[in-house]
């Protein structure tokens, strides 16, 4: 493998495409490593999907062999053809990609995981070497192969007590003891956007509708008292918990939207308030941008001193991220970390498709 010297830098474009099938984000940054990594973003946009593509992505685990086959080599090439488009209209150089890929399937207990888009679909498309499939190595030394962010927490944010992210799903990240500690709390996204999406709005701006709503109580107990509230050690959330469990329940209830999407928030807001004990937390991702569920955060959590950074952090955090993991996997630094996913030892997640 090409080696880098980190200490000149290396220039990576990251890719994320959410659960909650917002966009595709990309952020080109510049990084730097010379015993402590540095990093500055270039340029970083989000692309809607078109709307054959987000049905398809939300309709994969559906597909037979065959169509899903299909579908990881042409959405890897619409990936490539988007990086070409941001690449030129930007004028950017970048020596990599780095790709997170769209999960479909998310199944550690039986060590299985599918995050699809053809990472050598991309390389070609776009003429750029591409970093792909992060989270399989670590599933198959018996990991959650998630989440991956907070080795980027630990690297770029370290003066933050805790890193919470809120995008389909919220995840935090903190030191403890000397060793990093992340988990999966809660859906958030991937459970309020579709329920507005029900309703012919891709979210709820400002947690607008959410404030109209009025709280179900046995509905919000209900949901405190799933099972994996009640786990320890490393945990993680796919959609499949979502669509089999969250989801049934909620509408076993016949609620009018506004009152699901206020007694959710108020459901993620505990949720989230029980695994901070207080200090400095930075809130990103979509969730972040949701004023009421941000005050309700902060009513039943009074001790958390939540920061809202700049807008290019907060939409961006985990395609930037996902750029360092890549940086990461050509110079041989371990990108995963098993006192955060379970794995038997921390482990250089990845694989590389040259241009």
């Amino acid at each position: 493998m090409e080696k880098y010297d980190l200490k000149k830098g290396i220039n990576v474009i990251g890719l994320m495409s959410g659960t909650s099938l917002d966009g595709l984000d990309l952020c080109c940054v510049d990084f730097k490593y010379d015993g402590k990594w540095e990093y500055k973003i270039v340029k970083a946009e989000s692309y809607s999907y078109p709307q054959d593509m987000k049905c398809a992505l939300s309709t994969a685990q559906k597909m037979n062999a065959m169509e899903y086959a299909r579908l990881n080599s042409d959405y890897g090439l619409y990936l490539g053809r988007e990086v070409a488009r941001f690449i030129s209209e930007n004028d950017l150089k970048p020596d990599l990609i780095a790709s997170h890929g769209h999960t479909i399937f998310h199944q550690p207990e039986v060590r299985f995981t599918a995050q699809i888009g053809s990472g050598a679909g991309i390389a070609a498309e776009s003429g750029v070497d591409c970093v792909c499939d992060f989270r399989t190595t670590d599933v198959a030394l018996y990991g959650q192969g998630a989440p991956l962010v907070p080795i980027g927490d630990m690297s770029l944010f370290a003066e933050y007590d805790y890193c919470l992210n809120m995008g389909g799903f919220s995840n935090i990240s903190f030191t403890e003891n000397g060793q990093r500690v992340a988990f999966d709390i809660s859906p958030v996204n991937y459970v309020l956007n579709y329920y507005t999406r029900q309703v012919g709005k891709e979210y709820d701006e400002d947690g607008n509708m959410a404030r109209r709503g009025i709280v179900c109580i046995p509905l919000f107990d209900a949901l405190n008292n799933l099972d994996f509230y009640t786990q320890k050690g490393p945990k993680s959330l796919g959609r499949e918990w979502v669509e089999t469990v969250v989801i049934p329940l909620i509408d076993s209830y016949g609620l009018l939207t506004e009152d699901i999407l206020a007694t959710f928030c108020e459901h993620v807001a505990i949720q989230i308030g029980k695994q901070i004990r207080g200090g400095k937390v930075l809130l990103t991702g979509g969730g972040a941008l949701n004023k009421y569920l941000v005050e309700r955060m902060s009513f039943l959590a009074p001790q958390c001193v939540y920061t809202i950074p700049d807008a290019m952090t907060i939409n961006f955090k985990e395609a930037l991220i996902f750029a360092l993991l890549g940086a990461m996997y050509v110079s041989d630094i371990p990108n995963c970390l098993s006192t955060v996913t379970g794995a038997r030892h921390d482990n250089i997640g990845g694989c590389m498709y040259k241009a």
